[in-house]
């Protein structure tokens, strides 16, 4: 094998499709990928068997994935987190729970085979109405997300698995999701300091390994977005003092593929300062082979033709190996702690804020005005509040259509719409579950508002709901 396409494949981290190793895949290994990001799709019946099965392959290979806790998880897609999502933390207010909580998330993805959590999100979710944020932040303001970014990362990596402090310099002030478009924050470099940097200044502080980009663009300080910026990502390296793998959110992604395009995105994200080029989701509609392999000739061609300097895609490559060796290492010295059964439902329960009576009779019907998933949440089988209320009350229904006035109405909503103010004008007895983030809406009693939208939150609806 050429030594440019080692050079190469040790930025690389891709994603792939089914449960078990694809044969490109099993070559890519042998011949010195860095890694994989692992989607919902991945995680079968046993996936610690497919992990076992890539680190037999390499020594130093990484298996990454989004593991936020809340709404976004990858081992627990089929029935939600069971941990609370930043949000719900971020509003308890107490670090040392939030440690507690990443250590308990660490050594879950320790177990599975994980090696990097792209987590946490260390954004401020200054603006309400984001579309890809909200209750995955901590919170609206810096001092409560750095610490409680610094906590999670003190935590994961405690437990051996890798943490990526997300999205650098900030997503939480957009508007549009960065999945489907480029979002734009006019945001100049004094409110970058002030606002969105000391989350991801503090994780660097606590020791962070990694740090993962945005696709966001800042036109005060550049006209290309982060991901692909010199002087944001400069940032980064000289004011935050950062020399661990800066890692790219994925290249598939519509703010960077339906712009300059996947392969020339990840040249430019390289010659940046990215170390490590997460590809994406094959799930999002194309083959993953020939997903890796457009990334991968794009930056041979970059390579021979000089436009992406040999020793800058070397650089990376160290850093990517010094992080593979990290992992080694900390997974060796990580010491298991009693995790308190039950944790993320406490936090939830301590958060959770219910006004006026919530309690409702024998065959609730649930009406969930939630709309489509967030995309960085993935794959979920069940809505997660009707599958807890089940479990307490065999007849629970769900659908669009009002049931008579003799059911009880549960309504799961994130924020005030036409059809919800249609809903509560029909049935004013419905009771509200409110999974977004608390800051954009104060619903209407009788309500209950559990800050997030994971298994833990509708454990802790359901119980308010029904009863234990």
């Amino acid at each position: 094998m050429s030594t440019d396409r080692r050079l190469v494949d040790a930025v690389l981290l891709p994603g792939f499709t089914g449960t078990t190793v694809p044969d490109w895949l099993a070559r890519a290994v042998d011949d010195g990928l860095a890694g994989v990001c692992v989607f919902a799709a991945n995680v079968g019946t046993d996936f610690p068997a497919l992990t076992r099965t890539l680190h037999g392959r390499r020594p130093g290979f990484l298996v990454a994935g989004d593991e936020e806790g809340g709404s976004v998880t990858r081992l627990e897609h089929r029935t939600g987190s069971s941990w609370p999502g930043a949000a719900a933390l971020g509003r308890l207010d107490d670090p040392a729970t939030t440690q507690a909580v990443a250590a308990a998330m660490g050594a879950q993805c320790r177990a599975a085979g994980i090696d990097l959590a792209l987590a946490p999100v260390a954004d401020v979710n200054a603006e309400p109405e984001n579309p890809v944020i909200g209750i995955r932040s901590f919170g609206a303001t810096p001092d409560l997300v750095a610490r409680h970014t610094a906590a999670f990362v003190r935590g994961l990596q405690g437990a051996g698995t890798a943490a990526a402090a997300k999205h650098f310099p900030g997503h939480g002030s957009t508007t549009v999701d960065s999945h489907k478009a480029m979002p734009v924050v006019d945001a100049d470099l004094a409110t970058l300091r002030s606002r969105d940097l000391p989350p991801f200044a503090a994780a660097v502080e606590a020791g962070v390994r990694s740090v993962l980009t945005a696709h966001v663009l800042f036109p005060p300080l550049d006209d290309r977005p982060a991901t692909l910026s010199p002087p944001l990502l400069q940032l980064l390296r000289r004011d935050l003092g950062f020399d661990g793998v800066v890692i790219s959110d994925a290249v598939d992604m519509q703010a960077i593929a339906g712009t300059v395009g996947r392969g020339p995105g990840a040249v430019a994200a390289v010659a940046a300062g990215v170390d490590l080029v997460c590809i994406g989701n094959p799930a999002n509609g194309y083959d993953d082979e020939a997903g890796y392999l457009e990334v991968r000739h794009a930056l041979l061609d970059a390579l021979a033709d000089g436009s992406l300097p040999r020793a800058r895609l070397a650089d990376a490559g160290r850093r990517v190996a010094e992080l593979a060796g990290w992992v080694r290492r900390a997974a060796d010295a990580a010491v298991a702690g009693d995790v308190p059964e039950h944790l993320g439902h406490e936090v939830v329960r301590r958060v959770a804020e219910v006004s006026g009576d919530v309690r409702v009779g024998p065959g609730p019907h649930v009406l969930d005005l939630t709309g489509p998933a967030n995309v960085a949440a993935g794959l979920r089988r069940e809505p997660l509040l009707p599958a807890a209320l089940r479990r307490r009350d065999p007849e629970v229904t769900t659908g669009r259509a009002l049931p008579d006035t003799g059911r009880p109405l549960v309504v799961v909503a994130t924020g005030p719409t036409p059809e919800l103010d249609t809903v509560r004008t029909a049935r004013p007895d419905a009771v509200v579950v409110n999974v977004g983030f608390p800051g954009r809406w104060t619903p209407p009693a009788p309500s209950v508002t559990v800050w997030g939208d994971g298994r833990a939150q509708a454990e802790v609806a359901a119980e308010l709901l029904k009863g234990r």
